[in-house]
This record gives structure tokens, sequence and C-alpha cells, in this order.
């Protein structure tokens, strides 16, 4: 019998002092059966680090053809399209083909170091593609912070994210692997 997700209630408050947004989430997430609090977490934080009205989670590892978190604009088109892990090149090459903006949080230490040094090269053709890592240490830090219900305060400030819960606090840096200036 396959087993279900498990749901996870979240109040998510974003503080981004680069993009001045300022807001609560208060979201369902469905953490499928294989994913780890360490990947959740992290859909958390890009959640945050693109937060606007209308950013979904989405399926996510349910499905092979949405990213982890996308934003449609009001006529259905995909505005930004954003995926965690090590996707393959057909994989990033397509995303960059359905979407205007596509993000991947790559993560895992030496092993997305490698990922990396396998497509970047493949990548260059890819304006609207940007790659960010977060450092194995941070995001292992990072899913001490998971249980059931939670109440998060992210912020962010030149570039740099703070994620607390209760007492507990994990700082990030996002590194940029690939970047397009627009």
């Amino acid at each position: 019998m396959a087993q279900k997700s498990t749901i996870y209630k979240v109040e998510l408050s974003v503080s981004d002092m680069d993009r001045h947004y300022y807001e609560t989430h208060k979201l369902t997430v469905a953490k499928h059966p294989s994913e780890t609090d360490e990947r959740m977490m992290l859909r958390l934080v890009a959640f945050s680090l693109n937060a606007h009205e209308q950013l979904e989670l989405t399926k996510g590892l349910s499905t092979d053809d949405e990213p982890d978190i996308w934003q449609k604009s009001l006529s259905n088109e995909l505005e930004l399209w954003v995926t965690l892990g090590l996707p393959s090149e057909k994989v990033v090459r397509q995303s960059c083909g359905k979407a205007n903006k596509v993000i991947v949080y790559s993560y895992g230490g030496k092993t997305a170091e490698v990922w990396w040094d396998k497509v970047k090269n493949n990548t260059t053709r890819f304006d609207n593609l940007h790659v960010i890592n977060f450092a194995d240490t941070d995001t292992r830090a990072l899913e001490q912070l998971a249980s059931r219900t939670m109440k998060l305060q992210v912020n962010i400030q030149d570039g740099d994210v703070m994620v607390s819960a209760d007492e507990n606090v994990v700082y990030l840096t996002p590194i940029k692997w690939k970047d397009t200036v627009r």
C-alpha cells in the first residue's frame, strides 16, 4: 500500500528587506513520503525568497512535469518556476522553455558541486536561469526546525537569510552559481 503525504501547517512570516516584501502566509505543506525534512524546509526558504501573492507550492515530488513552486500570471502564463535539488540538463532545458524565470536551488554539498560542474557549460544559453546553492551545513541545521505545526519567521537582508522558529535560529547564505541581470 502506498504511503500518504504528511501534512504540515505553516505560518510563514516573511520580512524581505531586499525586495521590501512583508507578509504572512498560511501554508499547508504536503511532505511526500520520500521527501526529507531538510528538503521540505528548503522549499519553505525558497518560497520565502520568492514570496508573492500569486506564488504557490505545487505537488512537487508527486508530479514529474511540475516544479516545487511556481507563480502564474492572471492569464495562466508561467512567470516563475522554482526547482530544488539537482535536476538533469533535460529538465533545466524544458523548464527554461516553459517559464519566464527559472530558479534552481541546489543543495547537498560536494554532490551539488559535482552536478554543477557537469551541467554549467550547457546552461550558458539560458538567460532566464538562476542557480543558487545552499551549503550542506546550513540546510542540515534547517531541518532541525521542522515540526508538524510551525510558526516560522524568515528575514532576508543583503541576500542573507535568517529563519527562526521559537528560540531556534538558522542562518543561510545563498551562493549564486548562475545569475542573470535583468
